[in-house]
């Protein structure tokens, strides 16, 4: 049975001078998920990070954490964990260094401290890394550490803001599992990023933030399913950029440019749909350098929904 959610935020609304970054968001994150809290620079989600942190008050809206506010209650503030985008670590010093230091700051007690320090590295699978200088470590485990110095104190809510900034595939893979580690142990996780794939892999539901609203909520693999049906993305990559002409017969084709010189569309009929597109495209003089069949991802179903947005 799942418990009621550890952080609540209702109607939260928050202005910088004459400009609105919050328009009415709510949120829940029960014990035990993991929610990924998404959408461009810009849409709010640094500006709700703060509120829940209990930085400021909300001009509009009300947050709570455990039933508290973070912003008049300490002990609210005390459930918390965040782990920052930037590496909040001790160069000079090791890593087990660290978290004692970390430990003692986030209010640990010296007879817990061991204790605590050797549950942090077993969580975040850096134990086999606990006497090497900071300085000295790559990408991937720092990110692990900077995780272990914020669940020293074993808050409820957990939250990594951009855990894969800067990591490589194989970190990411680690940074995965230690973040269903963390889960696994009851708490709540909410991941703040860009990284659609890590959410769609991770998360058991997603909120898309934009301009300061929540546009969509869900299980990943259910809203994409909902938007999408049966449809299968055909991504062609071509060998030139097309010419007035050519980019005339890609829209005739119904494929819209993505990223570089790729083009895609959606059809329920998949690889024999993109093999009659490479035959028709060959024909017309537009060499495909190559043509994948892929699921829609998350990343499709953000840009559907801004372009919903937009048309309406």
């Amino acid at each position: 049975m799942i418990d009621r959610p550890i952080l609540n935020v209702w109607g939260a609304e928050h202005r910088y001078g004459t400009r609105k970054v919050l328009r009415g968001v709510d949120l829940a994150v029960r014990p035990g998920e993991i929610y990924a809290l998404l959408g461009p620079n810009g849409a709010g989600k640094s500006t709700l990070v703060g509120a829940i942190c209990g930085r400021f008050k909300l001009t509009g809206g009300e947050v709570a954490l455990d039933g508290l506010d973070p912003f008049v209650s300490p002990l609210a503030r005390a459930r918390l964990g965040l782990a920052p985008q930037e590496i909040a670590l001790y160069g000079h010093m090791t890593v087990r260094e660290n978290l004692e230091v970390f430990g003692r700051l986030s209010g640990v007690t010296r007879r817990d401290l061991g204790a605590s320090v050797e549950r942090a590295l077993r969580l975040t699978l850096t134990s086999d890394r606990e006497h090497v200088l900071v300085r000295h470590l790559s990408g991937g485990y720092r990110r692990r550490v900077n995780i272990a110095a914020a669940i020293l104190h074993q808050p409820r809510l957990l939250i990594l803001d951009e855990p894969t900034v800067g990591v490589d595939i194989d970190a990411r893979e680690a940074l995965d599992a230690v973040i269903r580690n963390l889960r696994d142990t009851g708490a709540a996780v909410l991941i703040v990023t860009h990284d659609l794939d890590q959410a769609s892999v991770l998360a058991d539901r997603v909120g898309f933030l934009r301009e300061g609203r929540k546009i969509l909520e869900g299980a990943p693999r259910a809203l994409i399913e909902q938007a999408f049906g049966q449809e299968m993305e055909i991504l062609v990559q071509l060998e030139n950029e097309p010419d007035i002409d050519g980019q005339g017969i890609l829209a005739a084709e119904r494929l819209e440019r993505r990223e570089g010189n790729f083009w895609s569309r959606f059809d329920t009929s998949g690889y024999q749909a993109a093999a009659k597109l490479d035959r028709r495209l060959r024909s017309l003089g537009m060499t495909p350098r190559e043509i994948r069949v892929r699921a829609p991802s998350l990343q499709n179903l953000f840009s559907l929904v801004a372009d919903w947005r937009r048309a309406a």
